[in-house]
């Protein structure tokens, strides 16, 4: 009922247009990889479908991270952190689908606790062996730790540049953390081998069709989302809190459950962004704690246009189009290209692609008008344009009005 109203009202056009390709997306892109032979001109590879896949969970990565930077001025760089832990969630999920197809050939515990003469499974993987279980701690894992440390961040008034450190701080206390083999989360080579999910083996090229299309719907339902709290209410007042928080306690709003709200409905969509992501790579390691890719989610919001909804999604699906590029041609390169990158972006377009496409329509729109719009002389004679037929300005027609 709510998207009838939204697509009724007309929404904001390019949110109605890149929910369209999503959807669009998760309906084609299978056919082409299933439905065409290989030797077909459209038909997509299926290293290609999952590469796609793998870009939307970034995508959905940052539109997470615009929904408390973008809307309510909280600039996160542990974003990573909750992405890894919801990866973290469905990769002990896959592990326990191995059972007795492991190296070892244990059926209760993943090769690397046999390798480290675990005797039994640890009390935090129970329960890891069902879908929905797994499926409800990519959710509450990440949204617990965003709530506890929102709680005690907000509440001590932390802002600016303070809780940015913080949170990277975060990210890199459970880098350490889980590279340590007694976490019973595989240290530092992670959790990877897997089979099956839901009975369906990870390699199969119709099992990479189906976890793509997840990841498209599943952007799609986090752009509704999003554009219907940034639409609402409480979408207009984390912009208050974003622009100005002390004129918004003044008013009597308590500026902390605000942006508590926001972050941590941003972990939970972080959270679901990597939960999709380590079927499609076929592993999750400490390595997604590491800073610099919360570091480099920012920039991807920042170069499609942060505050957009649309420009998190751009930017991400761009820029690591181009890192994908880079990596195989230019590897020694991309660093420079993406730290020059952030520098133009910066210097140049601070409302990013979205933005300047906005800035442009702007204008356009407004010259235009300003064309259109009739001339007065002094006089008080109302000059308006006259029109060939075929559009071209011919003449004036002078409308007289009586003078004041």
């Amino acid at each position: 009922m709510m998207t009838g109203r939204f697509f009724a009202a007309g929404g904001d056009r390019r949110v109605s247009l890149l929910l369209i390709i999503l959807v669009a997306a998760a309906i084609v892109v299978p056919v082409l990889s299933l439905g065409l032979p290989a030797d077909s001109a459209l038909h997509m590879p299926p290293y290609m479908v999952a590469l796609s896949g793998k870009y939307l969970c970034y995508a959905l990565l940052a539109l997470s991270l615009d929904l408390v930077w973008g809307y309510c001025g909280i600039l996160s760089l542990g974003h990573g952190a909750f992405f890894a832990l919801g990866g973290y969630a469905m990769g002990m999920y896959l592990m326990r689908q191995i059972g007795s197809r492991g190296v070892y050939g244990n059926p209760l515990l993943p090769d690397f606790m046999v390798f480290l003469n675990w005797k039994e499974l640890p009390w935090y993987w129970w329960g890891f062996g069902h879908f929905w279980f797994a499926a409800l701690m990519v959710m509450l894992v990440p949204g617990a730790l965003a709530f506890g440390f929102g709680w005690l961040a907000f509440r001590s008034r932390v802002t600016g540049v303070y809780l940015s450190i913080i949170t990277q701080a975060l990210t890199y206390a459970l880098l350490l953390a889980f590279f340590r083999n007694d976490m019973g989360f595989g240290g530092n080579n992670g959790l990877t081998d897997f089979k099956d999910i839901l009975g369906f083996s990870v390699q199969s090229d119709a099992t990479r069709a189906a976890l793509f299309s997840a990841s498209a719907l599943m952007l799609a339902a986090g752009v509704f989302v999003t554009w219907r709290i940034v639409a609402s209410k409480y979408g207009r007042l984390t912009i208050a809190v974003r622009d100005a928080e002390s004129r918004t306690r003044f008013l009597g709003w308590r500026a902390e459950n605000v942006k508590l709200f926001a972050f941590t409905v941003s972990a939970v969509m972080a959270g679901i962004a990597g939960a999709l992501y380590v079927p499609q790579v076929g592993i999750i390691n400490p390595g997604e704690f590491e800073p610099g890719n919360s570091i480099e989610v920012v920039i991807w919001t920042a170069v499609g246009g942060r505050a957009t909804i649309v420009g998190p999604v751009v930017g991400a699906v761009l820029v690591n189009a181009a890192k994908s590029w880079f990596t195989g041609a230019l590897p020694e390169l991309w660093l420079f290209a993406l730290g020059g990158l952030f520098v133009l972006v910066t210097l140049f377009l601070p409302k990013g692609i979205v933005g300047l496409w906005e800035q442009l329509a702007a204008r356009s729109s407004l010259g235009a008008a300003s064309s259109e719009a009739p001339e007065i002389e002094p006089s008080g004679a109302i000059v308006r344009p006259a029109q060939k037929p075929d559009g071209w300005q011919a003449s004036a027609a002078v409308e007289a009005q009586p003078a004041e």
